[in-house]
């Protein structure tokens, strides 16, 4: 079911009301434009690499007082405006890592930059390289698709293209589905048991498609997979890094990633964490939605997560709000330093929302199963 806090349908939009609603989505480009101010200005002393810690921290605890969004989408919005700021987020993480890149010819390895830069461009790969990604990914445009996995090959895991869309979506809610964190179960445990099981998830449906699902190494049919042209790319782009910028720029490049898959994987634990089906079709109470209002302008809509797989082609200014979806306690940054640092509380607040909407374990028929 809608949201009860729908606003009426409209036959035609403005000019001005469609230049509104787009503005606030400008608030995606936040932290990939902080990170392009810290490269741009770099090297540092150390000192000032430091106080680079305090608007991005600000930034990140605003989420908790933002307010929240309920308004539901317009139907009318044209989708081309939208879709430039996903253009726009592409060559703007390009552009970073380049400059990443750059930044360690010049300067130590063996530096408070170091871990700023890590910090920061890990923080905005996850949103113009994976969440931007994520956008592009489950759209039909073959040039789309095409930018998304270029995208997820710059935090080296372009196998999530293949695992999410065909997988995941799939499978979501499901013992099979290795993205779905159990009920009870840690980030820590999960994150050891995801990162494995998405990319031989990946792999399977890749071999499958190819006519044998046990195919050895060296079938010459692997090379028409599309995770081997993955794994050849960022690899072959990571070595052309080490090769050209020498071993500083090729660590933080890589440890951006690690960075960036570690935030990538914490929204994947906490988006169906606790939630079971069963065979039926994936319904708005598969997972858990936000409404923060930071979240959803600053992530390109990925808060409205029950409408995205309700409908993955959906684009993001489009996606609806469900009452029949569990709510997040906070936004997902907030969400995040629940699911890092006191995991035990982030815990405890989803299993009273599960209990309180009777979901995941407290379901009536998986209570009936247990006793």
């Amino acid at each position: 079911m809608l949201s009860t806090n729908a606003v009426g349908q409209h036959s035609s939009v403005t000019t001005t009301a469609v230049a509104t609603i787009w503005s606030r989505h400008l608030l995606t480009f936040v932290y990939p434009l902080m990170t392009f101010a810290f490269l741009v200005s770099g090297p540092h002393r150390w000192w000032t690499a430091l106080l680079w810690m305090i608007p991005g921290t600000l930034l990140d605890f605003s989420d908790d007082y933002s307010g929240r969004v309920q308004r539901q989408p317009r139907p009318d919005l044209p989708g081309w405006p939208f879709d430039l700021l996903l253009y726009a987020h592409f060559l703007l993480q390009i552009i970073n890592v380049i400059l990443l890149v750059h930044l360690f010819t010049v300067q130590s390895f063996w530096s408070i930059d170091t871990f700023m830069a890590v910090q920061f461009v890990g923080g905005a790969s996850g949103v113009s390289g994976i969440v931007v990604a994520h956008e592009l990914i489950h759209r039909r445009q073959a040039h789309l698709q095409l930018m998304g996995r270029i995208l997820m090959g710059t935090v080296l895991y372009e196998h999530f293209s293949t695992e999410h869309v065909r997988g995941h979506h799939v499978r979501v809610g499901t013992p099979e589905d290795p993205a779905t964190a159990r009920f009870g179960e840690t980030f820590w445990a999960f994150l050891l048991r995801t990162v494995p099981g998405q990319f031989r998830s990946a792999w399977r449906l890749e071999t499958k498609r190819l006519g044998d699902e046990h195919m050895s190494l060296t079938d010459p049919r692997l090379l028409r997979s599309r995770v081997v042209h993955g794994l050849i790319v960022e690899w072959a782009v990571a070595f052309a890094i080490l090769l050209l910028a020498g071993p500083a720029s090729f660590a933080v490049f890589v440890l951006q990633a690690v960075m960036a898959i570690g935030a990538l994987e914490g929204v994947n634990y906490f988006e169906h964490w606790g939630l079971m089906r069963s065979g039926r079709k994936v319904q708005p109470a598969d997972s858990w939605d936000s409404e923060a209002r930071f979240t959803y302008y600053s992530l390109v809509g990925l808060t409205r997560h029950a409408d995205h797989h309700a409908h993955a082609s959906r684009p993001y200014q489009a996606l609806r709000l469900f009452d029949d979806s569990p709510k997040l306690p906070r936004g997902y940054h907030g969400m995040l330093r629940l699911v890092y640092f006191k995991n035990q509380q982030f815990q405890q607040l989803m299993t009273e929302e599960l209990r309180r909407r009777q979901l995941g374990p407290f379901a009536p028929a998986a209570a009936a199963a247990a006793g």
